[in-house]
């Protein structure tokens, strides 16, 4: 068995694209994954299964929250060892942690065929990227001025919306399960 994670893009999110995290729990569970874990109402669902392609998983949980639930939701499927690897990588190092600072780490969907270069720091300087790799990217936004929303529009337009980003917090939390 292989231990992954599931980010369901866009759940719960201003009352919009409803989805329970217990009923997501018994659909993973009914649809042969084991070991099932909901963390947070985002959208986090950690499991195991013997299917080794990712891509497989990924498109059997979208056709069956679409069939479910009637409108599409974007899923990302990481092992945890490939997580780990990234939490392994300390790409936060050597910054600050204040109040107003947030860390993020955005999902990518497939590596970036984007010209971008990191790092990044945005005119009005609250919003940096500081790193690209494959499977993520990681931003450092000043909440004290700026939105997220701006800064995840920029990164949906230069990455493109199949992504999904999640607070390090939540994903230091997630590997501590």
């Amino acid at each position: 068995m292989i231990r992954y994670i599931a980010f369901l893009r866009g759940i719960n999110v201003g009352g919009n694209k409803k989805v329970p995290m217990a009923e997501l729990k018994n659909i993973m569970e009914k649809t042969g994954f084991s070991n099932v874990q909901t963390i947070l109402a985002t959208g986090n669902v950690i499991f195991d299964s013997q299917e080794k392609k990712p891509a497989l998983i990924k498109e059997t949980i979208e056709k069956k929250l679409h069939g479910i639930f009637g409108f599409e939701i974007k899923t990302l499927v990481y092992s945890m060892l490939d997580i780990k690897k990234l939490v392994d990588s300390h790409p936060f190092d050597g910054i600050k942690a204040t109040k107003e600072t947030r860390f993020y780490i955005t999902f990518l969907s497939h590596k970036p065929k984007s010209t971008f270069k990191a790092p990044y720091v945005s005119p009005d300087k609250l919003f940096r990227i500081l790193k690209v790799t494959d499977i993520a990217l990681f931003s450092v936004l000043l909440a004290k001025d700026a939105r997220s929303v701006d800064a995840m529009n920029f990164i949906d337009k230069e990455f493109g919306k199949d992504v999904t980003t999640r607070n390090w917090n939540t994903i230091t939390k997630i590997l501590s399960i």
